[in-house]
């Protein structure tokens, strides 16, 4: 990398600085954060404008996307597994979880603070969001304040609103992994103590990263490989991983290596991907993603009256745009330095851009619209400092500077209104009209202080029916089971359900229930059903198909085992929810034959029949 000197002018804020051809001589300008300036730097008025700018775009959704319905499985057990960690319980010992401890450590004392609530659990989730998004700010402030602002948004398009509130661990650890590029890039234009304070806390806020999601390796490594290059330096880095992964350690020693590498690397690599990858690219004609597919129904497509391709053409295209725009963003980060040289903004941009296209795998392991924005996070929000790079490579008029920033914003704008409105201003519009209260939010189910938003109406009638009976009929201290009616493909489970019952014991290490886990040859299910007091059953999924290994059947002895053990005593909404007590000497019929879930499992193996 070529070298450059790291005077003021050169790491200023290129809008706060006067025209080259000005005839007055001012103070240089001080450098932001991100490339060697304290943190209170540059034009403070300006700062303060375009954070309430992004406050204020952040802040317009946020009463919706609390009301919002939720993920009933992956919100589900961000609220239950930090719980059952309270109750001295151990992920990847007594429960399946397919991530890294961190995010749950940090929640079990978010928990104990705040309260063991859904508006506690989406708050946490909101500063995650936040945090992402103050992130990307603080990296593009080496373009100025205009451009780091339009960045930012374009993030909280892509971040903010296709999960909601749910405070998954992806989202915290690209928060952190973002301040830790931050602090990166701030090493390679510091020196002395101040680089090596850098160094520390980028290795710190990368090791924590890992913490919440170890498969963020790829994308940090190639990040802080291009800063160890320029520095020249590794092992202050590397002594804040160890200390930023102290989560990870002690969880190895608590859950020991082998349950903890067969939880976070072998069941959702080599078990769990062949039923929850897709097609890539995404299939043209149609929706591949049985989630995405419900979502796009006539009946549940959000309003948008604008032009626009299909949702499954919109899908399509945007593959091939996250493939594009991080592979191509990285090469001309490349081009630029070593055509023109290197500066501290073209660092940047490296050091961004790999970090995106390191998070290419996230979008193409199944590349529906949640992975696609979870994956192109960072590379689009760096397609403005793209654009500003190569339209100001012969000019750097004060001018021109505005012009190129009203350019990217432009690309940007025009990008996701032609390829995927859907999936950012849609969503988005929706969460702010419900916020304003034009439209209402999810359809609430209630048990004491706690609540959770369903879908619509159906589901919400049956669920809130089964809550209160359970609620009439259990005991403290018993055991219950959530699955999904036909226990012989568990594609999904309604976790949220255990979240209502916080005094009844999980019956299953399947909590989280997926295909190729909880339903294979030989896995513990059938025991975990024959261990419960209490079965919750529901067919909100039965019909769930997807071109994978998840339409596939698995053991059918955990219903074979509720035939047997268990008598219904509640069949809500035509088997929406089934709920069973164990008895004596069981109904003698599979939950799988029972009502709705009949007619979705007659509809599916019409499926399968048609397939190639």
């Amino acid at each position: 990398m070529a070298h450059y000197s790291r005077n003021v002018l050169e790491t200023a804020d290129p809008e706060d600085s006067a025209a080259p051809d000005s005839p007055v001589s001012e103070p240089a300008p001080i450098a932001p954060f991100v490339l060697g300036g304290p943190l209170r730097s540059g034009n403070r008025r300006a700062t303060i404008v375009c954070l309430a700018i992004i406050g204020a775009v952040v802040a317009l959704p946020a009463r919706g996307l609390y009301l919002g319905t939720g993920s009933s499985m992956e919100e589900g057990f961000m609220l239950v597994f930090p719980k059952e960690m309270l109750d001295g319980k151990v992920p990847n010992v007594d429960f399946l979880h397919l991530y890294g401890p961190g995010a749950l450590q940090i929640l079990m004392g978010w928990y104990e603070v705040f309260g063991y609530t859904l508006e506690s659990q989406r708050t946490f989730g909101l500063l995650q969001h936040v945090g992402l998004i103050l992130g990307v700010y603080a990296m593009c402030r080496a373009w100025g304040h205009r451009l780091a602002t339009i960045s930012a948004i374009t993030a909280t398009l892509l971040v903010l609103t296709p999960i909601g509130l749910s405070a998954l661990a992806w989202e915290g650890a690209v928060a952190l992994g973002v301040w830790s590029v931050v602090f990166a890039v701030r090493a390679v234009h510091t020196a002395d103590r101040q680089r090596t304070v850098a160094l520390l806390a980028s290795g710190a806020l990368a090791g924590l990263a890992l913490s919440f999601r170890p498969d963020l390796i790829v994308a940090l490594a190639m990040a802080h490989a291009v800063v160890a290059w320029t520095t020249r330096s590794i092992r202050w880095t590397a002594a804040g991983a160890v200390v930023g992964l102290v989560p990870m350690w002690i969880h190895l020693a608590i859950a020991g290596i082998g349950p903890s590498w067969r939880g976070m690397v072998a069941d959702p690599v080599k078990y769990l991907r062949p039923g929850r990858e897709l097609p890539r690219p995404p299939s043209f004609s149609k929706i591949d993603g049985a989630l995405q597919a419900v979502a796009e129904g006539p009946l549940d497509a959000p309003w948008w009256r604008f032009p626009a391709l299909a949702a499954n053409h919109q899908l399509f295209f945007w593959f091939f745009l996250v493939i594009i725009t991080a592979i191509g963003s990285v090469v001309v980060a490349v081009a630029l330095i070593r055509r023109f040289g290197s500066t501290p903004q073209r660092v940047t941009l490296l050091v961004g851009t790999a970090t995106g296209l390191g998070m290419l795998g996230q979008a193409l392991q199944r590349p529906d619209s949640t992975h696609l924005a979870w994956g192109s996070c960072i590379t689009f929000a760096l397609v403005p400092a793209v654009v500003r790079e190569l339209a100001g490579v012969r000019s750097g008029r004060a001018a021109q500077v505005i012009r190129h920033d009203v350019i990217a914003a432009v690309v940007v704008i025009a990008t996701f209104f032609v390829v995927c409105p859907y999936y950012t201003y849609r969503t988005y519009l929706l969460f702010s009209r419900i916020s304003v209260g034009q439209k209402a939010g999810g359809f609430e189910v209630s048990r004491d202080d706690r609540r959770f938003y369903f879908g619509n109406e159906a589901l919400q009638s049956a669920s809130q029916t089964a809550i209160d009976d359970l609620a009439a009929m259990s005991t403290a201290g018993e055991r219950l089971l959530v699955g999904p009616a036909d226990l012989s493909r568990t594609i999904y489970s309604d976790v949220v359900f255990y979240f209502m019952f916080p005094e009844l014991e999980p019956a299953t290490y399947y909590i989280e229930m997926d295909p190729g886990l909880a339903d294979q040859e030989g896995s513990r299910l059938a025991d975990d059903v024959a261990s419960a007091d209490w079965l919750l059953l529901t067919n909100f999924w039965t019909g769930w198909y997807e071109p994978n290994a998840s339409s596939n059947f698995g053991s059918d002895q955990p219903n074979q085992v509720v035939a047997d053990r268990f008598c219904l005593v509640g069949n809500y909404e035509n088997a929406l929810v089934l709920l069973y007590r164990a008895c004596e000497q069981g109904d003698g019929v599979s939950p799988a034959g029972i009502g709705i879930g009949a007619e979705r499992r007659a509809s599916l193996d019409h499926e399968l029949a048609e397939r190639p």
